[in-house]
C-alpha cells in the first residue's frame, strides 16, 4: 500500500495538532511537516517534498496563495512531482479560495468540513482529481465583484454539445451525472471534459468552475 505524504500550513497551532492527529490515525496517510505561516510552508514543502499540502489562506508574512505559487514554482523547478494543494478557508465566501485556485491549487473546503471528508479529499486530490466545497461554490464565485472579464475567444471554439457539457460540469455535475442527463457513455463525457480543458487552457474541473463563474456563464 502506497503511503500519502500529507504537509499543512496554518497559522494556528490547536488546528495543526487537531490536523496532525486525523492525519496520523489513517495507515495509508503520513503527516510528515507543518508550518505557521506561508514563507515557512515553502521552505517545509521543498524540504519535506509533500504529496498532499493544506494550506490555510489568511497567515503572516506570507499568504497562502503566494506560498501555494511558490511551493509549485519550487516543485516544477527541481523537476519533481508537484504536490496538490488544497486550500483552507474560514469564510464561506472567500475570494481567497478562488485566486488559490488560479495559482494552482487544486480545490478548496470549509475548515469546518467533517473529518472524513477531509481525508477523503486528501485521498481524492492524490489521485488526480479536484475537490471543492459544494455548499460555497455559487455564493463564492458570484462574490467576486462587479468587474467581469469577457469570455475568452478560446470559448467561441467550444462545439454546441462541448458547451452543453461544459456547462454541467460548471454547475457540479459528475461525468456519470452528465452522462445520465444527456444519454451518453460515461466514457464520451470524459473525452467531452478533456478536449473542453484543452481547448481553454484549463488545468482540472476546479479551474473550469472558477471559469464559469467569473465570466458569468452560468
Amino acid at each position: 500500500m502506497s503511503v500519502i505524504r500529507v504537509a499543512l500550513v496554518d497559522d494556528q497551532a490547536l488546528f495543526r495538532a487537531g490536523i496532525r492527529m486525523l492525519v496520523s490515525s489513517q495507515p495509508d496517510l503520513e503527516f510528515v511537516g507543518e508550518a505557521g505561516d506561508g514563507r515557512e510552508g515553502i521552505a517545509m514543502a521543498s524540504e519535506q517534498r509533500p504529496d498532499v499540502v493544506l494550506m490555510d489562506i489568511r497567515m503572516p508574512v506570507l499568504d497562502g496563495i503566494e506560498s501555494t505559487r511558490g511551493i509549485l514554482a519550487d516543485a516544477a523547478q527541481r523537476g519533481g512531482r508537484q504536490p496538490r494543494v488544497i486550500v483552507l478557508t474560514t469564510f464561506d465566501l472567500d475570494e481567497g479560495a478562488a485566486r488559490a485556485i488560479r495559482a494552482g491549487a487544486s480545490g478548496f473546503l470549509l475548515k469546518d468540513t467533517d473529518p472524513e471528508f477531509l481525508l477523503a479529499a486528501i485521498r481524492t486530490v492524490h489521485a488526480g482529481t479536484s475537490v471543492i466545497a459544494a455548499s460555497a461554490t455559487r455564493e463564492l464565485f458570484e462574490h467576486f465583484g462587479d468587474v467581469v472579464a469577457e469570455a475568452p475567444s478560446e470559448f467561441e471554439s467550444l462545439t454546441g454539445r462541448e458547451r452543453e457539457i461544459f456547462l454541467l460540469a460548471a454547475r457540479g455535475l459528475s461525468n456519470s451525472e452528465i452522462a445520465r442527463r444527456e444519454y451518453l457513455s460515461e466514457a464520451t463525457v470524459k473525452t467531452h471534459v478533456s478536449r473542453i480543458l484543452g481547448k481553454l487552457g484549463l488545468r482540472d474541473r476546479v479551474q473550469l468552475v472558477v471559469f464559469a463563474y467569473e465570466h458569468r456563464l452560468v
